[in-house]
């Protein structure tokens, strides 16, 4: 007969060392001097916040929280002290809030396999985090977040959206030089390529569109909920209505800045309703009603047309989750 599995709802860090498999080529000695200095600030900071180290396999480690509010703020605080003590290791930090499997002192699950690979897309010296972990701390951590999108993790059955802690500009390691450095969101999946170890421990890696798009982030709000690529149709609608105005020859920018309405709700949805729940195939749904009944407002010609595309996708959407309740 099985034991029983023993399950909890918990927090979970999941933090990486950058190159340190070629730190230690360089400089055996001195890198695991560094590591374990490291590893003395993240176990004094996760006592301090009520948590508990789970894993320390090699240079990664994982520990879990009661509190999502001292997870996140304990990854804002070893980022700061290892910055601050000028280390010569860099760390990635992933932050989650999960369902898991106890086993012994270690976890296991989906919850902190998503943690792991938040952790591989981090910055050096960055902490990134999950839809559950800035729903429960946006409004209770006086911090900057940057909503970097909706991404499909490997072995994972749903897209996750991923915000990054506004922590000032990202430290480059000693261990490599900052131009060597992959791009994280330059693949429209960066998570494909992420390997397939237990925590996910992988190289370096850094945002290449940080830098011109500061700009964009102070003049559209960085606590906007949209992502980059949003804020870019933003300002793009913004300009298309600037335009409209100047040219004085009639209305016609309202047909561009649908689409354009259009395509920023199928994208970041969610984001603006604040509701996990919404997200997925009914929100899109209910975007594109939106989208056919102001197309079908703004062309009136005395008949309501939209509803019948519009009551189409309603029972699509009706039908779907009575056929899924059903299964």
């Amino acid at each position: 007969m099985h034991d029983r599995i023993t399950r909890k709802l918990t927090t979970i860090l999941a933090a990486d060392a950058e190159q340190f498999s070629a730190a230690m080529t360089t400089d055996e000695v001195g890198t695991y001097t560094e590591l374990q200095s490291a590893r003395d600030v993240f176990f004094k900071l996760i006592e301090r916040h009520g948590g508990r180290v789970a894993n320390t396999a090699g240079d990664g480690l994982i520990a879990d929280f009661p509190s999502v509010v001292e997870a996140v703020q304990c990854a804002i605080e070893v980022q700061q002290e290892l910055a601050a003590k000028d280390s010569a290791l860099s760390f990635r930090i992933g932050v989650n809030l999960g369902d898991v499997i106890c086993d012994g002192e270690d976890l296991i699950g989906e919850g902190v396999n998503l943690a792991a690979r938040l952790q591989t897309m981090a910055e050096p010296g960055g902490v990134l985090i999950s839809q559950q972990v800035y729903d429960h701390v946006k409004n209770k951590l006086s911090i900057g977040f940057e909503y970097l999108g909706d991404r499909r993790p490997r072995n994972l059955p749903e897209d996750v959206a991923v915000y990054r802690i506004s922590l000032g500009a990202p430290r480059p390691s000693r261990a490599s030089h900052p131009r060597s450095s992959a791009q994280v969101w330059s693949d429209p999946d960066p998570f494909a390529d992420a390997p397939q170890r237990d925590y996910g421990l992988t190289d370096d890696a850094e945002d290449p569109e940080e830098v011109p798009l500061r700009g964009l982030d102070r003049l559209v709000g960085r606590r906007l909920p949209l992502s980059k690529r949003s804020k870019t149709l933003v300002l793009v609608a913004a300009g298309l209505f600037v335009i409209d105005l100047a040219s004085g020859r009639g209305i016609w920018a309202h047909w561009p800045l649908l689409v354009i309405a259009m395509v920023i709700g199928l994208r970041d949805g969610p984001r603006l309703l604040g509701r996990t729940e919404f997200r997925g195939i009914p929100v899109k749904l209910c975007v594109i009603a939106a989208f056919l009944l102001l197309v079908n407002l703004f062309s009136w010609q005395g008949v309501m047309w939209s509803l019948w595309p519009i009551g189409g996708m309603a029972a699509y959407s009706l039908l779907k989750r009575r056929w899924s309740e059903a299964e």
